[in-house]
């Protein structure tokens, strides 16, 4: 194990920023991101050898790596170049018939909302979001109001691992084996679940399960990836149609070329993941959830809020703030104080979202605390 502590130092964050929006984007460490730099050199160097010769043994390689980190065979998981685009592959193969339903709940992000939305009015299917009451009590009540919403015609279930405006961490286990048992299938939204929680695919079980390697793992925009259980491989629609769909093609052919594109993302998330191996990452994310923890608490107490259980986030958390001008809290946050945050309203609620990372410190919450304190009065 590594012993060198990781510190901002670490990161490309810029000096002038306290940044605390890790959750949109992610940061990559030094390291990585030198990594990747490498692959993309390599690549220039000589095209036709990289892409032509080696391309297909370096992805494969690749692959091996991650699917290991998930626990899943190699065969079963594919590249793509975010969550958004591996649950636009999982939701459009479904196959929908006027008056299906597919079931999520109020607590997901915008851009699956409206893919939702555009499957349903093709399909004449129609989308059931079960409403998550806050404050969240317990995940058997979770998934007992959940479930209640499921109706015989109720062919998928589509939710968050972690939720992007709650930043609620749901059972998607439980979730999935209780779906397993109706016969419906589940598909899961694991853009925030990589890096910041352990993600064993084989336990949770997800007929399909899609996140990112460029948030909470580190690695460099543009990487993801989509698991698919076997059964469902042939259904899996690529979008793209190139070289890899032909007749006899398999999973990975059909949903891995896509023509000409940068794959160095690709091949340095096997990088992002030895990182935070080789820096007991584990003792890090612990120590963000304690921040996490920290911040929480101190921003309810001081502004009369309820918090969240602390067993109900991980390295993020949705803070619940006083009424007040969202877009204006947000812009002076960032031009008064150099914080970035996403600061928004959910369910009426305003709030402000907070992730923390490797980099960002006490006294950056206690420079946040501050500033709240002197725009919210």
């Amino acid at each position: 194990m590594n012993e060198h502590r990781i510190t901002r130092d670490d990161f490309l964050i810029r000096d002038d920023v306290i940044f605390f929006n890790h959750g949109a984007f992610g940061a990559c460490p030094k390291p990585v991101f030198e990594r990747y730099q490498a692959w993309q050199l390599e690549l220039e160097r000589q095209p036709a050898e990289f892409f032509l010769r080696r391309g297909s043994q370096l992805m494969a390689e690749a692959r091996a790596h991650i699917a290991a980190y998930f626990n899943v065979p190699s065969d079963e998981i594919v590249f793509v170049t975010n969550a958004t685009t591996g649950l636009s592959r999982a939701v459009r193969s479904l196959t929908l018939q006027p008056g299906d339903e597919i079931l999520t709940t109020d607590h997901e992000y915008g851009a699956v909302n409206r893919l939702l939305d555009f499957v349903a009015g093709r399909t004449g299917a129609r989308v059931v979001r079960s409403k998550v009451r806050l404050p969240y009590r317990d995940d058997e009540c979770f998934v007992e109001e959940l479930f209640a919403d499921a109706a015989a015609n109720t062919r998928a279930l589509v939710i968050s691992h972690i939720t992007s405006p709650t930043s609620l961490i749901f059972p998607v286990g439980r979730v999935c084996r209780r779906a397993r048992a109706k016969g419906i299938m589940t598909i899961i939204d694991g853009a925030h679940a990589p890096g910041q929680l352990p993600v064993d695919l084989s336990a949770i079980g997800a007929d399909m399960y899609s996140g990112n390697f460029h948030k909470w793992l580190c690695a460099p925009k543009g990487s993801g990836f989509l698991h698919v259980r076997p059964e469902h491989h042939a259904a899996v629609d690529p979008l793209v149609i190139s070289h890899g769909v032909y007749d006899g093609s398999g999973f990975i052919e059909r949903n891995e070329w896509h023509g000409t594109r940068d794959i160095a993302a690709f091949l340095t998330a096997p990088a992002a993941i030895d990182f935070q191996r080789e820096h007991n990452w584990r003792a890090i994310r612990a120590e963000c959830h304690r921040l996490a923890l920290q911040a929480q608490t101190r921003i309810c107490q001081k502004h009369e809020q309820t918090p969240f259980s602390e067993n109900q986030f991980a390295q993020m958390v949705t803070v619940p703030l006083p009424v007040c001008d969202v877009d204006r809290l947000r812009s002076r946050l960032y031009d008064d104080y150099r914080i970035e945050a996403p600061v928004g309203k959910f369910d009426d609620q305003s709030n402000i979202r907070i992730s923390l990372q490797a980099y960002n410190s006490a006294a950056e919450i206690d420079l946040l605390i501050d500033a709240l304190d002197e725009l919210l009065g």
